[in-house]
């Protein structure tokens, strides 16, 4: 639950990142920077979507019930979100930007780490006959 609240607060200082750059943006400017699309929709209002246009779903968090499979369903949104603020640091210069990014990558650095140990505990306490690592409440019938 910590790590799903702390998600969620990452969403809100990207939000507010983007709130802060856009704000005083004026008609032209959001016509030149081909922000106009976005601004006839959501105005200047913070709408989570992908940089492709793609708005926020549930369907990207993703679960199974499997712990194996929902920890390393984890570990690469962990870093799949890690290469995205590798990604923004790669393209932008202003200080204001790159700190609470680089901040949330350490963040999402942390996450994977944590989710790995949760895994290792669970494989440990598989019976040994279990070398696929298959979900130890899975029966086979």
């Amino acid at each position: 639950m910590s790590i799903g609240t702390e998600e969620l607060a990452h969403l809100e200082i990207i939000g507010a990142i983007l709130y802060q750059l856009t704000s005083d943006l004026t008609a032209e400017q959001i016509i030149k920077e081909g922000f106009d699309t976005y601004f006839v929709d959501h105005t200047l209002g913070v709408y989570p979507q992908a940089a492709s246009g793609t708005p926020y779903t549930a369907a990207f968090m993703q679960s199974k019930g499997d712990p194996i499979a929902d920890l390393v369903e984890d570990m690469a949104a962990e870093q799949k979100a890690r290469v995205t603020y590798d990604n923004i640091l790669n393209l932008v210069d202003d200080p204001d930007i790159i700190d609470p990014i680089r901040f949330l990558r350490e963040r999402e650095i942390v996450h994977f780490q944590r989710f790995g140990e949760a895994l290792g505990m669970v494989r440990d306490g598989l019976d040994r006959k279990n070398y696929y690592a298959y979900n130890p409440a899975f029966k086979g019938r």
